[in-house]
């Protein structure tokens, strides 16, 4: 049964948890002109909609898998080739951006974002090779010490990077990764349940690295207590931040996580397949005596150019880097975390938190009438427990409402058997687009 239509229509003000909603278009303009973050919209290109011939742009809510464009990405790219015509090799040194350390361009933007120290955070290579480079050096195991956690839905590239490292150390992964699931009849995981499950294992687990932020149904972990629970039972703690690095604060570094790594593709807008970011704490990056998979950027720089077959690790995270930094590729990485590094994670938090709300509201209203509910928002509803996204599960003809949303102007992603994900970018989005695109789905669920 279709929900009743005109319900976004209505002026009644609605009180939800600590905040008063309004359900109807003048409401949602309303929050969008006393928004503080709104100009920096104008800093982004907006792609038009593939199905309308008259120029409108996208109702664009994928930023948790590919971020827009910043304008002055195009120009940082630019820049970078100029030089390198004007000035060939010498660029390394002569360049506006010598190259030789660019990657340092990103030290402070780059910890500031995840809640790090300078020289806990690099910005290097793609997400599953720094988990790779990471795991080489974090997950040691011994004959009592040889399990690794993981969540049962973590992105499918973590299980086969995980599998691979147990199977590398000759190890079967059905013996040693455990794979935590919900409760029986629910979608997310209870924290209480990640404790008890670490707590259960003890001193047999080595390692455990869960997603930040849950791909599929966008469930923030509680962080700082996961990891405490790992160390408590003297494991390492690692996370995947693919979806939680720009979406939602951390402070890595206080809270004592011992290794992360994350793309910048996403909540980051630095562009496809953009080069990632690595953090390891402190204590680790001061060890030069720690393993790892070596290469000639992560040798101390006094020694770099010496040529010496002996490998002399630099400290902090640099010293788990391989080979120079690929500039063309990192100068739209280093425009996204200056854009970042000028909005604070505590101001694009705070509106995260309600544009995301606004939304809850707004599909809760059109979506829990009477009869058969055909979406479930299985995105947790508690503030702490998420980030942007809304995963929204479809009971009927999921892949057709997905391709009417497409029809009507709307960019969100899919994920099987039956899940629409729907991101709100603070950087971006605004409030009259999440109205918007609860009056499509209103509308397009009344004929479906």
């Amino acid at each position: 049964m279709a929900s009743a239509p005109g319900v976004l229509k209505a002026a009644t003000e609605v009180l939800v948890g600590e905040r008063t909603f309004r359900a109807d278009e003048a409401y949602a303009r309303s929050l969008d002109d006393a928004d503080p973050l709104g100009a920096l919209r104008g800093e982004f290109l907006i792609p038009p909609s593939p199905t309308h011939a008259d120029g409108r742009e996208s109702l664009y809510l994928c930023g948790n898998s590919l971020g827009l464009q910043p304008r002055a990405a195009r120009q940082a790219v630019l820049e970078e080739l100029d030089d390198w015509a004007r000035l060939g090799v010498e660029g390394h040194l002569g360049g506006k951006h010598p190259w030789l350390n660019y990657h340092e361009l990103m030290r402070e933007t780059g910890a500031r974002l995840v809640g790090a120290q300078a020289g806990e955070v690099v910005m290097m290579n793609s997400l599953t090779v720094n988990l790779h480079l990471l795991m080489a050096t974090f997950y040691r195991p011994t004959a009592d010490r040889f399990r690794i956690i993981i969540e049962d839905d973590a992105f499918p590239s973590d299980s086969y990077a995980v599998d691979s490292q147990v199977r590398w150390h000759g190890r079967k992964p059905s013996e040693t990764v455990v794979r935590l699931k919900p409760r029986e009849g629910e979608d997310c995981l209870r924290t209480e349940d990640i404790l008890g499950e670490i707590d259960r294992l003890g001193s047999s687990v080595a390692l455990v690295m869960l997603g930040g932020v849950n791909y599929l149904t966008g469930e923030w972990f509680d962080m700082p207590a996961i990891t405490r629970a790992g160390h408590r039972v003297g494991a390492t703690v690692g996370w995947d931040l693919a979806h939680a690095a720009g979406n939602v604060p951390m402070s890595l570094h206080d809270w004592d996580v011992d290794f992360a790594a994350w793309c910048s593709y996403k909540y980051l807008n630095s562009g496809p397949g953009a080069v990632a970011g690595a953090f390891v704490h402190e204590r680790h990056g001061r060890d030069t005596t720690l393993n790892r998979l070596a290469g000639w950027w992560g040798n101390d720089p006094s020694t770099r150019f010496d040529m010496r077959p002996g490998f002399v690790p630099r400290e902090g995270a640099d010293g788990w880097q391989l080979s120079n930094p690929p500039i063309l590729s990192m100068a739209p990485v280093r425009v996204s975390l200056d854009i970042f590094d000028r909005a604070t994670m505590p101001a694009l938090r705070a509106k995260s938190v309600l544009l995301t709300g606004y939304l809850e509201y707004l599909l809760n209203r059109i979506t829990n009438g009477g009869g058969r509910q055909l979406i479930e928002i299985i995105t947790p509803g508690e503030e702490i427990r998420r980030g942007c996204q809304l995963s929204l599960a479809v009971s009927d003809r999921p892949k057709e409402l997905h391709k009417e949303l497409q029809k009507q102007g709307v960019i969100c992603d899919f994920r099987e058997p039956n899940v629409i994900r729907v991101a709100p970018a603070p950087l971006y989005n605004t409030f009259h687009e999440v109205w918007r695109f609860a009056e499509i789905v209103e509308r397009v669920l009344g004929r479906h």
